[in-house]
């Protein structure tokens, strides 16, 4: 793909987002001709300003006939193979590349990737964090922060990408150093078309390795992701919480019951312990546990104080974070949850009777895990947004009637389900905000729904 790419003197970038800017920016440094065409009809004050600092040509509101007078179309992330660009381009004869086909041969330093269902963005903190602390020079970003094209300039030891299974879908020309799947669940099966889709895009991380590259996925996901290419579980650290692996990994991150250790060689040794950091939910010591795996299989150092390490390391918002404590109940803002596992999973991490605030824009989900998570793990669900009425019956379906579903609001709907959860729970007991949908019917993004939690939180404690 490299030597292909180079051929190509002219390109069109679809999309002017923060992926769609830098890539446009990264190929006019490296000389070549560039045209940016998005659909949207207004672009970002900051994608305007740096495309027009550098005087690439742009359009948005469409693609005219322009864009596919290039060499080449450059995908930004997350364009579907469905979208008329690509459909029109593939008419036309017009080479389609993805962003990291594009990015990847250029980037300036060996690669961690990250990708999976959910954590995606902790795991690859998380790993920044850590070797930042061993005394590496580290670029963090691709699907998180900074592009990918950020990291083509020299001065790194390492770069850490998260990475989108929309990304990955289109990547051909990708061989990290070490990859990891965080977890599996049904997610984005309207991108994809279907579940077995979907992984067959997360596992393409591991696919593109060869055998040189060390893979760290959950024990419970190799069947899944071996189903789809069979060849991706070689040099592989499995992480379970028991000894009864179901794959035959060259090496088991062991979550036992007060510490967790990696056993490789014949040999165990201590990752650390969970009293060392203060991050809410089981599913964050699994992303410490991996995270200090791949510090260690890259070739970090192998003693690190965790305890030292974790103390100024600041999560993510809206990821099981603390939004308050108000009359002996705690309020968690995790409106990343954007997902059924997501939810579940936040549901079952965090110790307590909960009340969940559920509901949003969904993904072409079912609804049934999710049903099945509240029963267990909530004494109540408080639906808004624009599959309550779909949660509801899946919640009614498994039996559990203990619902109350808000009024057609718009935002006045979160508003709402707070001060409804309030007179539901009792002291001692968790309002979780994990909605295991989008967020927009409602609000431009999960940071925003969030944001708006947090503030209705912080007025009723005023």
């Amino acid at each position: 793909m490299k030597n292909i790419i180079e051929n190509f003197k002219r390109f069109t970038v679809i999309g002017a987002g923060v992926s769609g800017t830098a890539l446009a920016l990264l190929a006019r440094r490296l000389g070549y001709e560039v045209f940016v065409s998005d659909e949207k009809e207004n672009l970002s004050p900051a994608s305007l300003e740096k495309l027009n600092d550098v005087s690439i040509p742009f359009e948005s509101g469409g693609h005219t006939a322009r864009a596919f007078e290039s060499e080449a179309i450059v995908l930004s992330s997350g364009v579907s193979p469905e979208a008329s660009c690509v459909l029109e381009a593939k008419r036309r004869g017009v080479p389609v590349i993805g962003e990291l086909d594009f990015v990847a041969p250029r980037l300036s330093a060996p690669i961690i990737g990250v990708t999976g269902s959910n954590g995606k963005s902790t795991l690859t903190s998380l790993i920044g964090h850590i070797l930042k602390k061993s005394g590496l020079k580290v670029g963090v970003g691709g699907n998180l922060g900074e592009a990918a094209s950020f990291f083509t300039v020299d001065g790194f030891d390492c770069i850490v990408l998260e990475l989108s299974s929309f990304q990955l879908y289109w990547a051909h020309n990708l061989n990290v150093a070490v990859g990891t799947v965080t977890n599996l669940a049904p997610d984005h099966i309207d991108w994809h078309g279907s579940y077995k889709a979907y992984v067959a895009a997360k596992a393409k991380l591991f696919s593109l390795q060869g055998d040189s590259g060390w893979k760290i996925v959950q024990d419970r996901d190799c069947e899944a992701l071996s189903l789809t290419t069979p060849e991706v579980l070689s040099r592989t650290a499995a992480l379970s919480w028991d000894d009864k692996l179901k794959s035959a990994p060259l090496a088991h991150i062991y979550m036992g019951v007060s510490s967790a250790f990696l056993r490789r060689e014949g040999e165990e040794s201590l990752l650390f312990k969970y009293d060392e950091t203060t991050l809410l939910g089981r599913h964050n010591l699994e992303n410490i546990a991996m995270a200090l795996t791949a510090a260690r299989l890259f070739g970090a150092r192998a003693t690190i104080d965790v305890k030292e390490t974790l103390s100024d390391f600041k999560p993510l918002p809206h990821r099981c974070e603390l939004a308050g404590v108000l009359g002996g109940v705690t309020y968690i803002d995790d409106s990343k949850g954007t997902n059924v596992a997501a939810s579940v999973t936040a549901m079952a991490s965090i110790e307590g009777r909960k009340v969940v605030i559920l509901g949003g824009k969904g993904k072409g989900e079912d609804y049934a895990p999710l049903a099945d998570g509240v029963s267990r793990y909530a004494d109540a669900a408080v639906l808004l947004g624009a599959e309550k009425n779909k949660i509801e019956a899946a919640l009614r379906e498994k039996g559990f009637t203990s619902i109350y579903k808000m009024e057609d609001a718009g935002t006045q709907e979160m508003k709402d389900a707070v001060l409804t959860a309030k007179k539901i729970a009792k002291p001692g007991m968790i309002v979780l905000l994990s909605p295991a949908c989008t967020s927009w019917d409602m609000y431009e993004s999960y940071k925003k729904r969030g944001e708006h939690f947090c503030d209705v939180v912080r007025e009723l404690r005023s």
